[in-house]
């Protein structure tokens, strides 16, 4: 089984409707999980730290699909 990278960040948002960050030298790494369930377990504690601001969010990033090409994407996922 191939490794599931999944990154996790947050940060203060211009808009929480939006996922438009305030300032990106001021988000929030906090760090590469191997497989979604550490992942979502450190997203999870961040994101209870900032309950109390609506404008804070965080995120979990499939690096793993970034990895693979011939993988296709979900339209959630797609530019443009």
């Amino acid at each position: 089984m191939s490794q599931r990278l999944h990154l996790v960040f947050g940060g203060e948002l211009v808009d929480p409707t939006k996922n438009a960050f305030k300032d990106v030298n001021d988000i929030h790494i906090v760090g590469m999980f191997p497989n979604y369930q550490t992942a979502y377990d450190a997203w999870k504690s961040e994101a209870q730290k900032t309950v109390d601001n609506a404008h804070m969010r965080y995120f979990i990033a499939h690096i793993h699909r970034l990895r693979d090409e011939q993988a296709e994407a979900s339209s959630t996922e797609e530019l443009g």
